[in-house]
């Protein structure tokens, strides 16, 4: 078999990943999928989000990649997310494991027998239940929200605040629940995005 094949990078990983487990999320017209999603301002940036009635993000794992990264990588997803999952080739599956919390999902890539690259699921990801709602508020873009506190009937001398200030408004104004579905509403709403299309809003 050809090594050129037999290597397993990330641009590879992803694109299978896309065509193979996520393609009922791109012909959804219920769910957003897009790559590298913008977390904590710029803290890190998820590989892979899918946005339908809950958050799940996708960290991809490659042979070639270091985990150096992943402990930060894994505290800043479980802020936002209501699911996690790490997709791995078979070089980091017992490192992932034991770095990762008993929620999070872990998928393994690797080569079927004549070359295609396969994933099996490990684990199956569990529910977070220690989202962080301020870590939410801030996937949102500030004239977002901006306009949720307008409707929610926020003067403008509030408007016009800084957008952390605007985030802690938002957490005090709706419950998680509330400000999940308000953020999800958002993300899928959204069409010029700064730096990343969706790759799918669905077949609509």
């Amino acid at each position: 078999m050809d090594r050129k094949i037999r290597r397993m990078n990330d641009a590879l990983i992803r694109e299978h990943f896309h065509r193979q487990v996520l393609i009922r999320h791109h012909r959804s017209s219920h769910s957003l999928v897009v790559d590298e999603l913008g977390l904590r301002h710029g803290k890190c940036r998820a590989d892979i989000a899918v946005v339908n009635g809950s958050l799940v993000g996708y960290e991809i794992k490659s042979d070639e990649d270091s985990l150096g990264r992943l402990t930060d990588q894994v505290d800043t997803y479980s802020a936002v997310f209501d699911r996690a999952v790490v997709v791995t080739g078979p070089k980091h599956k017992k490192a992932v494991i034991s770095a990762l919390p008993n929620w999070w999902g872990i998928i393994v890539c690797h080569h079927g027998k004549r070359g295609a690259i396969r994933f099996e699921t490990w684990r199956a990801a569990g529910r977070n239940e220690q989202v962080d709602p301020v870590a939410v508020a801030q996937l949102l873009w500030k004239i977002e929200a901006v306009e949720i506190l307008k409707n929610l009937g926020e003067p403008p001398n509030i408007l016009r605040q800084r957008r952390s200030v605007l985030y802690e408004k938002l957490v005090d104004a709706l419950n998680l629940v509330q400000l999940r579905s308000k953020v999800r509403e958002c993300l899928r709403r959204r069409t010029n995005w700064r730096h990343h299309a969706p790759l799918s809003l669905g077949a609509g």
